[in-house]
């Protein structure tokens, strides 16, 4: 699970401060400690000792460090020790599971690909354990030390205690896949939206770096949004999370997995597009799309090309999706906009639907210097769940477990 009990005051000081030192040392490594105290405003005393403890622990290394200009002797550096430590990072899929043997550098080490077909017959969660085990069985000969499991994957869930209340190609519900998962693995679980995961990844890697504040939209099989907010990714931590997939925008639409009817997703997403597109071709004879295989990198192509059906497709997400992140621009002040969807593939006809939106639904003073930019990532592998144990690893929660065995 993701928290097991809040450490108390002067514990958490220490280890947040340990997760800070351990961050400085990814980014500026090899670094002296001399430097280390200046950029972590840390008394000397205090990286002395957070760096024996991760030394002894091997999560650390020194090695040499040649200073410009100088004549002495170089000075001892301190660098990561990755390579030695192990996770797992798994991507639930429609379908089918990915997963990830990776270091604490996020290289992957070995990756599968797993079919995982919808069976209302036997437990979700039983099955899903068992494919994790016969993943490390396969592989057990590339293994070193475990640290962690690290799940993403689309529905509505409590990232907090690792609880799955609902997903989309799922009849259970308030599934434990935290808690089950850590008892069977005797291992850290880290449970997240995937959409929240994926921000997360572009924030430590991708289109988000350097941004303090921004609005990620996924219009993909799952409709959602995450928000950096003073350079925090909000809500990763928590049961709640920023939700537009599941607000409704068509009270007599379509039902929607989530109970209630017209959602967002009902409208937005590939599957609720590919739908759409076919109920209206017969409408449009001269539409190009009569001749093409129905998948969305036809309909962008169709609409690059001037289709009219395909543009108006394009253009009808934008102005439903559009509608909603005016409101969001309103709360939050993004300087930009990222926006993760196979339909990047027709860029120019769907972030102006979006962009009008804004312009016309929004403070002009929140919305004139707004970009719309794609995400670096897109919704597949397993580079979300990597960063998660990034995350657990730059804020010390996770640092924690592992120099206590």
């Amino acid at each position: 699970m993701n928290r097991e009990g809040q450490p108390g005051h002067i514990d958490h000081i220490k280890q947040a401060n340990m997760g800070a030192v351990y961050r400085l040392i990814d980014q500026y490594g090899p670094i002296s400690r001399i430097d280390l105290s200046k950029v972590s405003q840390l008394a000397p005393a205090s990286i002395t000792k957070i760096v024996r403890e991760l030394y002894d622990a091997h999560l650390v290394k020194e090695t040499e460090v040649s200073e410009l200009g100088s004549r002495g002797r170089p000075a001892t550096g301190i660098e990561l020790d990755t390579k030695s430590w192990h996770f797992l990072a798994c991507r639930i899929h429609y379908g089918y599971l990915t997963l990830a043997l990776r270091d604490l550098s996020n290289q992957i080490i070995v990756e599968d690909r797993v079919e995982f077909p919808a069976d209302k017959t036997t437990s979700w969660l039983m099955r899903f354990i068992t494919e994790i085990e016969l993943f490390f069985t396969r592989h057990q000969n590339r293994l070193e030390r475990l640290t962690a499991i690290a799940i993403t994957l689309p529905g509505i869930i409590d990232a907090t205690y690792g609880i799955v209340h609902k997903m989309p190609f799922c009849h259970e519900e308030d599934v434990p896949l935290g808690a089950e998962l850590s008892k069977r693995t005797g291992l850290p679980v880290y449970v997240q939206q995937d959409v929240s995961a994926w921000t997360i990844s572009e924030a430590l890697y991708g289109a988000a770096v350097g941004s303090q504040n921004v609005i990620q939209l996924v219009i993909d099989d799952i409709v959602g949004a995450s928000v950096i907010s003073d350079g925090r990714v909000l809500h990763t931590d928590s049961g709640c999370r920023i939700e537009i997939g599941h607000t409704q925008v068509d009270p007599a639409g379509k039902p929607c997995y989530c109970g209630n009817h017209g959602c967002l997703e009902t409208i937005a997403s590939m599957p609720s597009i590919l739908a759409k597109t076919h109920d209206l071709l017969a409408a449009y004879p001269e539409s190009i799309l009569h001749s093409a295989p129905a998948t969305i990198e036809s309909l962008c192509t169709a609409a690059n090309q001037g289709d009219q059906l395909a543009i108006e497709i394009i253009q009808s997400v934008g102005h439903s999706v559009g509608h909603i992140t005016a409101i969001m621009v309103n709360i939050f002040n993004p300087e930009k906009i990222i926006i993760g969807s196979p339909l990047n593939l027709a860029s120019s006809i769907l972030y102006p639907a979006i962009e009008n939106c804004i312009r016309q639904q929004s403070l002009s003073q929140y919305s004139e210097n707004i970009r719309i930019v794609p995400t670096h990532f897109m919704n597949q592998g397993t580079m979300p769940g990597a960063a998660l144990v990034k995350m657990a690893l730059y804020n010390g929660s996770l640092l924690v477990k592992l120099l206590h065995g």
